[in-house]
């Protein structure tokens, strides 16, 4: 087995509640040749160190001790070019929505062509609210029962890991059809997430956006550059002007 494209995946949980949780994500992930588990924020400090994760994580001690705990999901998803913020429910904004099934074709492509992907779990009562979202590609939703979609942290963990596992042995040797040098030029959501701030500052600064009155206007610039896949030169541009704005305060 190429376990290159499985390197490539970063399993992402943003505050969890639960150690159980967290152990069962170490268990499922090496059960199907995932490794890389990041802990945002978890309720509990050091929570892959907690009786229950330990119980719970069987024989997958390595993935659980190997974790990294961190405060902040910007930088976790950093150098990721795909980033998929799994999530149930509908939103008015944020990044455009995918269903799995075309989001494992993406994950495929984006592998393929030795791009990293990060795939992000929310929080287990709330999930993902539109801060995280704003930091992702993608927003997915797996295809369940519409009266009763709600799957258990770990169980939706399992249900991606398994299925992009079949995705990958039936890919095989195909080669993608993708573009590796415009792939390998777009810019990562903490990039796009520092332009739209640099943005709202510099239309604060010409009077174009009220900080006192915003409305909508900084989450519809979120969503159209999200539906846009800017590349890192696009990026680039954009602050530019951002910085010419400010330059008229």
């Amino acid at each position: 087995m190429n376990t290159e494209k499985y390197q490539l995946l970063r399993w992402v949980l943003v505050e969890t509640s639960h150690p159980g949780n967290v152990g069962s994500a170490a268990r499922a992930l090496k059960t199907m040749g995932f490794s890389d588990l990041r802990l945002i924020n978890p309720k509990t400090k050091d929570i892959a160190k907690e009786s229950e994760a330990i119980a719970l994580a069987s024989g997958a001690l390595n993935v659980l001790e190997s974790s990294q705990e961190s405060e902040s999901l910007a930088s976790t998803v950093q150098g990721c070019s795909l980033v998929l913020g799994l999530t149930s429910r509908d939103r008015e904004f944020g990044p455009p929505a995918l269903d799995w099934v075309a989001a494992r074709a993406l994950i495929r492509n984006t592998t393929a062509q030795h791009g990293r992907v990060a795939m992000v779990f929310g929080p287990e009562r709330t999930g993902l609210d539109n801060e995280h979202l704003a930091l992702c590609t993608h927003r997915v939703w797996l295809d369940a029962n519409p009266d009763y979609p709600s799957l258990n942290l770990a169980q939706a963990l399992m249900v991606c890991a398994y299925t992009l596992r079949e995705s990958f042995a039936e890919a095989g040797d195909l080669e993608m059809m993708v573009n590796r040098e415009e792939l390998a030029e777009l810019a990562d959501p903490a990039a796009i997430a520092a332009m739209l701030d640099h943005w709202r500052k510099g239309l604060e600064a010409i009077g174009y956006l009220d900080p006192s009155n915003p409305k909508k206007l900084m989450p519809r610039l979120q969503a159209l550059f999200a539906r846009s896949s800017l590349h890192k030169e696009e990026i680039d541009l954009l602050r530019g002007i951002a910085k010419q704005m400010l330059l008229r305060k």
